[in-house]
């Protein structure tokens, strides 16, 4: 793949606009579309999300632990999904959420970022909190691959509160800390003026003032959760991330998938409508 991943990701955001669908098929949702609460209803639940997405937004962003869960028939769902929404041409975001050190992470990075792997999604969310050293064979796993990475920097839970604020001897806040060493590893691997191709996981109900960070060079992907039921709006994006609004993927799940199979297809179209004319797309 020629075109490098934060290339890929800008290109498509600026076609489709910012709306990101989770892929999130909780037993609660599973119920309300009528579906099994098993693999195959996994299964079916993503392969619709799929269907009603495609050609409407960039990016889908299954949420690996709703297929887990279903043990190896549940893997086996996800992965037909993954290969559904590629084949489709959207931006797969695997959410595994996967941290580790040495062999086991680089393990886990070729099980999601390799192409032809049963598990190939377009980009992965890692935690750099066993340090982001650690992951620096993730990072040369995605390069030469052409995929991406979304580390997580600035997640708006409530219990990252004392970890990920906590700062250092000069001020600097931990999330500061990880978006200045992937901003570095960017700036080493990116051409003048390209997106990286590592980006992060920045909550959009963060404030970045409280959590101290600000905008980094060179630009990558922001992957934005808290949009839709957890309270961010689209009329949100600019003036939570500012400068950087351009380079952020709103990701809703809750919010669009209670539509049911039904009106899914119509709700996407709607809100990614919404984001599409605040980002001015």
């Amino acid at each position: 793949m020629s075109e490098r991943f934060g290339e890929r990701v800008r290109s498509a955001l600026r076609a489709k606009g910012p709306l990101c669908v989770g892929i999130d098929p909780h037993a609660a949702l599973l119920a309300a579309w009528g579906l099994t609460d098993d693999a195959q209803g996994v299964r079916e639940f993503g392969l619709r999300t799929v269907e009603a997405a495609a050609g409407k937004v960039a990016v889908v962003k299954p949420q690996v632990s709703f297929f887990e869960r279903f043990g190896s028939q549940g893997i086996a769902a996800l992965e037909d999904v993954l290969a559904a929404a590629r084949a489709a041409g959207l931006i797969v975001i695997a959410d595994a959420k996967r941290g580790d050190i040495g062999s086991t992470m680089d393990d886990y990075a070729r099980a999601w970022l390799t192409p032809g792997s049963p598990l190939e999604a377009d980009a992965l969310t890692v935690s750099p909190f066993l340090g982001v050293g650690a992951l620096d064979g993730t990072f040369a796993v995605a390069e030469k691959n052409g995929k991406g990475l979304f580390v997580l920097a600035a997640t708006s839970n409530p219990e990252a509160e004392g970890l990920q604020r906590s700062t250092d001897s000069a001020g600097t806040t931990v999330s500061a800390a990880v978006i200045s060493e992937v901003s570095a590893r960017n700036a080493e691997s990116s051409a003048a003026g390209e997106w990286g191709s590592f980006g992060f996981v920045i909550g959009a109900t963060v404030d970045w003032t409280r959590a101290g960070i600000e905008p980094f060079t060179p630009a990558a992907p922001i992957l934005a959760p808290g949009f839709g039921a957890q309270g961010a709006t689209p009329a949100d994006l600019r003036p939570r991330f500012g400068t950087m609004s351009a380079a952020v993927i709103a990701s809703e799940s809750r919010s669009i998938l209670s539509a049911g199979p039904a009106d899914l297809m119509e709700t996407i179209s709607a809100r990614a409508a919404e984001y599409r004319e605040v980002a001015g797309v």
